[in-house]
């Protein structure tokens, strides 16, 4: 099992969903856990007070990480409280599917824009800023972006350059023996829309779960196992990556 006694990591977006998964996962695992939330403040007391009963020491953080003022005061927290930081997630993100590209509001465009993009683009910047030498980042996309889906044009365009990011990043800290990988999550129960719009009942359930191992879809744990390997011994000289966790189908 992996080891991350006297380690912290930061999970953004981690108060419910795959983030909650990862920095619960961190918890089990010894890690300080800092939680970040943007509004749900319920969401991330529940996530904390989770990641306590681990036995771990975790934070909870409010932050918008599509402002550069907000992610700087999220760092800097977590600095204050724990000293340094020697894992970043950025896995925070807005999903939007369904709706033609024709038919974008402007208001859901800059949204997107500035989450999905800006967001990660500034967790991964202030990562590099301020993660120990040999630590790691990881950041988290999306097999949507692994082909064209009707409907999620918005979504799918936002998500692909954190990954882009990701590889590039992978090179510029390598002598510092950082390591910096992307995870792509196929279908996730408990998470995105899988909780905010499509109900347990739904045919589209049962569609996404098709030709998957075990034919379900997957679920938060199943992310958390690819980052708990990301973060692990076995990992350190494993970067500019991504890995599918999409239950052996490449979308």
């Amino acid at each position: 099992m992996t080891d991350l006694t006297g380690k912290t990591a930061l999970i953004t977006g981690s108060a419910r969903g795959i983030g909650k998964a990862i920095a619960l996962r961190y918890a089990q695992l010894g890690a300080n856990v800092v939680i970040n939330y943007s509004a749900n403040a319920a969401n991330a007391e529940q996530a904390l007070k989770e990641a306590q009963e681990h036995g771990g020491q975790a934070i909870a953080v409010q932050a918008d990480i599509s402002k550069p003022a907000d992610v700087d005061r999220l760092f800097a927290e977590a600095k204050e409280r724990f000293g340094a930081i020697d894992i970043v997630v950025a896995n925070a993100g807005l999903e939007l599917l369904g709706t033609p590209i024709a038919e974008l509001a402007d208001e859901q465009i800059d949204r997107m824009v500035n989450v999905n993009a800006r967001g990660a683009l500034l967790t991964l910047q202030r990562a590099a800023q301020h993660v120990s030498d040999n630590g790691r980042i990881i950041n988290i996309a999306s097999t949507a972006i692994e082909g064209p889906y009707p409907g999620a044009g918005l979504y799918t365009a936002t998500k692909a350059p954190g990954r882009y990011f990701a590889e590039v990043l992978a090179r510029e800290v390598a002598e510092r023996g950082i390591t910096v990988n992307t995870i792509e999550p196929g279908p996730i129960d408990e998470a995105g829309v899988f909780i905010d719009s499509i109900p347990s009942d739904s045919p589209f359930r049962g569609l996404q779960a098709a030709g998957r191992i075990g034919n379900r879809i997957g679920t938060p744990g199943d992310v958390a196992d690819a980052a708990e390997y990301l973060v692990g011994d076995l990992a350190a000289w494993v970067s500019g990556t991504t890995i599918i966790v999409s239950g052996g189908l490449p979308q």
